[in-house]
């Protein structure tokens, strides 16, 4: 037997075997969050609605806002992180990448997941802050997690955040986040503009 021969099996079954394999596939869903203002603490962000955790697409929007504090305080930020990270905080190596993502003064990367952000106004989000967090088919098909994506206005594609429940309270979780990879550099940063 072949190594692809169980593959080739698959496929000639049916795609929806090798692709669904018993995961809960859903539909696309997007959900817009709106920001009066950016919590500045992680006392603020307790106070937000998207705060219960009964919601993985909110604790994915008010990651954009803890990445946004970061920019601004790394402790604030840290604080928040480890607030929506519930049971398992930032470890060290999670730390030193954000560290690391926000040299070179890259602030800009979180604002630019903002309704009204773009490389030619430096990312300067319109007012109220919105963001909006989507799912796909294969968001959930892995019981227990979620992976839902949020559009940055300096990439191309949506970028990840994971989430994770915790079944004793119900409760959604950031797992990790796939947020800060460089995008289009803002305009007041690039020579070429």
């Amino acid at each position: 037997m072949g190594l692809f021969d169980n593959i080739k099996k698959q496929v000639s079954q049916g795609v929806g075997e090798v692709v669904g394999g018993g995961s809960k596939a859903t539909t696309n869903k997007s959900e817009t969050f709106t920001f009066t203002s950016l919590p500045e603490s992680v006392e603020e962000m307790k106070t937000l609605p998207e705060a219960s955790g009964d919601s993985p697409y909110k604790v994915a929007a008010l990651t954009v806002c803890a990445l946004c504090a970061y920019a601004a305080n790394k402790d604030i930020g840290i604080e928040m992180l480890n607030f929506l990270k519930g049971p398992s905080p930032l470890s060290e190596y999670e730390k030193g990448f954000l560290r690391d993502r926000f040299m070179d003064n890259k602030y800009y990367i979180p604002f630019s997941y903002f309704e009204g952000s773009s490389p030619t106004n430096n990312y300067k989000p319109s007012e109220p802050y919105k963001v909006t967090v989507s799912s796909n088919p294969y968001s959930f098909q892995n019981e227990g997690y979620a992976k839902l994506f949020i559009k940055s206005s300096g990439a191309d594609s949506a970028r990840e955040v994971v989430l994770r429940k915790k079944e004793s309270t119900g409760q959604w979780f950031l797992w990790e986040q796939m947020l800060l990879p460089d995008i289009r550099k803002p305009q007041e940063q690039d020579p070429w503009a």
